[in-house]
Order: structure tokens, then sequence, then C-alpha cells
């Protein structure tokens, strides 16, 4: 029996889905033994700061990399959010897994929803893209930093340190957290990052047989969009940790993409919507970019990295 190696994080969230796509391609391969090699990211080690302060890319997906290019590893699987618009050479992003959910929710234990919460209410939440969506909504709220894995945010809510916390709903799905906490609300005007609720399938280039195999769990929309969104993040300069929040959606044959930036504290906000035919789609997200950029966006993109988490903005922890 042939056997492959797949690169993955270790946390909790990261091998359900490394499981997910063991199970995926043994089931279409059924000659193919499928081991996991788990490896801690950089990512996952720096918990004391916000990555956004840390610097640099890749935060979560470096290591594996690393393990691929050592032939330590045949493919990885990542969180398509986490993964950088830059791949290194001899490797690929060949495909992407048809999205989930991609909804951010707003969790409490004592509160019904957003609206619901008090003047000066702490809300948890490390991204800088959700804080710039929240306080635009609710500029009287205090933000501060959460960090930590899925559980770890959890009890900190439940011991009382935040009145609610904001997160991807899709990992509280497959993890079943849901069902432990009171309040539970969907944020429906929040834009999504480039890529949540995907997963990524990076391998080494030069294996025609893996490549196969990525392409079997290929949704052709979902890779589609996905480009759409980082062809987007690549012309306007933005890590995974900025102020930036990008959408491609696919229904009727028509690719609807919506973005918005600005500084994390919810003001000097840009966001627009283009429209395109699936068949003359495929500049889409440069062509966002580029109007947005008319508009001031990478002027504002470059101060709101400077202010993040800096005196000016609300309370951290």
């Amino acid at each position: 029996m042939e056997k492959i190696v797949i690169a993955t994080r270790a946390s909790q969230l990261a091998l359900w889905q490394a499981y997910h796509i063991k199970a995926r391609i043994e089931e279409t391969f059924p000659g193919i033994d499928v081991a996991l090699n788990e490896i801690t990211s950089r990512g996952d080690k720096i918990l004391d700061k916000p990555l956004a302060l840390v610097g640099g890319k890749g935060h979560f997906t470096k290591e594996l990399e690393d393990e691929m290019l050592a032939g330590n590893a045949d493919l990885a699987v990542h969180s398509l959010k986490d993964v950088p618009t830059y791949i290194p050479e001899g490797l690929e992003l060949a495909a992407i897994t048809e999205r989930q959910d991609q909804s951010d929710v707003f969790l409490s234990h004592r509160y019904e929803n957003l609206d619901a919460l008090p003047h000066g209410a702490v809300v948890g939440t490390t991204s800088l893209r959700r804080r710039m969506q929240l306080l635009r909504k609710r500029p009287d709220l205090r933000v501060r930093d959460l960090r930590g894995n899925v559980n770890t945010r959890l009890r900190k809510l439940a011991e009382g340190q935040y009145d609610a916390i904001i997160l991807a709903y899709i990992g509280l799905v497959r993890l079943d957290l849901l069902k432990d906490i009171p309040f539970v609300e969907k944020l429906s005007f929040m834009i999504p990052p480039m890529g949540q609720a995907a997963l990524g399938i990076e391998i080494v280039s030069d294996n025609d047989f893996i490549r196969e195999i990525a392409l079997s769990l290929n949704d052709e929309y979902s890779f589609l969009a996905a480009k759409l969104e980082r062809d987007f993040v690549l012309a306007i300069g933005a890590g995974c940790s900025a102020p930036v929040a990008v959408n491609a959606v696919i229904e009727d044959d028509t690719v609807t993409m919506k973005a918005m930036l600005g500084y994390p504290d919810g003001t000097h906000i840009v966001q627009k919507v283009q429209i395109a035919p699936i068949a003359s789609s495929a500049e889409l997200g440069n062509e966002l970019a580029k109007a947005m950029i008319a508009e001031g966006a990478l002027e504002i993109l470059s101060r709101a990295e400077e202010i993040a988490f800096k005196d000016e903005m609300p309370e951290r922890i």
C-alpha cells in the first residue's frame, strides 16, 4: 500500500481538518495510506502579543512548508485564510475545498446579541478586520486582544474576562463547541477575510501523483473565488493580519465581490462592490484593488497597520 504524509498544525481544529482530508483521500484512493506529520507553528507558539505586531508572514504555514521542502511531507492542509499570497518556490496551492459557512459569530454568556451589549462592553478579538467592522458599527465598545486556541478563548469568555467574543462560525461547528454557549449570533454585516471557511491544499510542485490527489479535493467555484480574493490582497499588499475584508460570491454564473479596508478603530473606511459574469471575471480581484487604490486604499492601509494595537486603539490585555 502506498503511503503519503500530510503536514498539519497540531491544534485541535487543524487536526480535525487534516483528518477530514485524510478520510476523503483514503475513500477516493483506497490503495493509499495517509499519515499525519503534526507540527507546532510559530503562530501557535506566540501567545503573548497580537500577530499583527509580530511582523512577517506565514505564521501558521512556514513550518509546514519547510517540512514539505525537506521531503518529510507530500502535502499540507491549511485554513485557507492563513495562507499568504506568496508561495515558496517548489510548492503550490493546488486545490481549495468547497467553502462552508463563512460567518463571523458573536458569542456571549450574558447578552443575547450584539445590539444588547451595553455602552463600554468588552469584546474580545485579535483580528483587525473584525475590530474595524465591529467598531464601525458600535464605536462605544471596548475591544481587547484575544489569543489562544478556540477552547482557550471560550474559557476566557466563560470566566467573564469578556462580555462577548467574536470567532469564525465554521471552526466552532467543526469542533461541536456551540452547544455550551448561551447566546450565539451570526454577524451578517461582517465581510469575511480572504479564504474563510475553506481549506487550502498545498503540495510539492514536482509530484504529479500528489497533484492528482489534491485535485480530487478541489471545488471549482471555491478555487475561483479564492483566487480572486487572493489577487485582491496581493494587489494591495496586505498581510493576513491586516484590517482588510474581501469576499467573492458566485451565484447564477455571476461573481459578486465585496471588499472593505480602513483603520482598526472603524474610521477611514473604503468599501466597494464589483460584479462580473464568471466568463469575464479573471481580473475582478485586481480591478477591485485598483478601484480602491484610486481612493487612497494604500495610504489608509499603511497607516492602519502602523496604529494597530497602539495607544490610539481601544484597551487591550
